[in-house]
């Protein structure tokens, strides 16, 4: 058995702090979302699309982009999808569970880069939870910005995330929301098809624009072709590239993608930096 003082002689960025779950609600039936409190009382600054390390004990640990407001630090808040044994396990806890966690980690949306500029963020599926923070920094600073919008693509109406937030949203002058999916019933009044399409009823100066876009690479790769036809330039494109992170400190290697480990240089960069590697099979 391996002592608590064994443990404490490793590094202290591997050591995992204890949260307490404080109340969890189903996005959809596979994607819940957490809201966790330090039981040391310290709360966790973090900057918008950073992740966390989160450990169930007994199964191990995975990387979950933070999904909360960067301005209340106090409650730390995850949405997580059941994909695997870890995530099973994170999607079943309940109130008064303790996890632990580690972070933040990683780089973040570079919404000081958009101060003065159209801010149009894009993305599809559980992407919208690395970005929330993003949306909720830019309404935060809207009076920083010439224009905030948000361009969002689902599988189905119910595989939306943040149903109330987007209602909140959808009705605030203070942010452009468009909303498609791919296929949806007689009951959907909304918008079918790619969330490319939407990108027409948004009025933003591609010479003075910050894109954030987040979701499967493939989607990545056909928002940021169509805003570079448009005239945004690449480097104003940041896009979110995940993968495997283990030690989320660039030491183990698992996180690799060509020359970056992504842990510590990714998970956000710009769409210029990581292209050609997106162009590239088994990278």
């Amino acid at each position: 058995m391996t002592s608590s003082a064994t443990l404490q002689q490793g590094p202290q960025e591997m050591i995992p702090r204890p949260f307490r779950l404080v109340d969890k609600e189903w996005e959809t039936g596979d994607t819940a979302t957490l809201i966790l409190e330090d039981l040391e009382g310290e709360g966790v600054d973090f900057e918008p699309g950073q992740f966390m390390m989160l450990y169930v004990f007994g199964l191990g640990e995975v990387p979950i982009s933070v999904s909360g407001n960067p301005r209340d630090p106090h409650a730390l808040v995850h949405t997580v999808r059941s994909v695997g044994a870890v995530t099973q396990g994170i999607c079943a806890l309940e109130p008064g569970d303790v996890v632990g966690l580690r972070g933040p980690y990683g780089t973040s949306w570079p919404v000081d880069a958009a101060v003065g500029k159209d801010l149009l963020i894009i993305t599809g599926g559980i992407g919208l939870a690395p970005l929330r923070p993003a949306v909720l920094e830019g309404l935060a600073r809207r009076d920083e910005l010439s224009s905030l919008s948000l361009l969002y693509g689902a599988r189905t109406p119910k595989d939306l995330l943040y149903k109330q937030d987007l209602l909140g949203w959808e009705t605030s002058p203070d942010i452009h929301v468009e909303i498609s999916v791919d296929r949806a019933g007689s009951d959907w009044r909304g918008d079918v098809g790619l969330v490319t399409t939407l990108l027409p009823r948004v009025d933003f100066d591609p010479s003075n624009t910050e894109a954030f876009v987040c979701g499967p690479e493939i989607m990545m790769r056909v928002v940021a072709r169509e805003l570079r036809d448009l005239g945004v330039p690449l480097e104003k494109i940041a896009i979110s590239m995940e993968r495997n992170m283990k030690c989320a400190i660039g030491f183990c290697g698992h996180c690799q993608y060509g020359s970056d480990f992504l842990c510590k240089t990714g998970p956000v960069g710009t769409f210029e930096r990581f292209e050609r590697r997106m162009n590239a099979g088994e990278v």
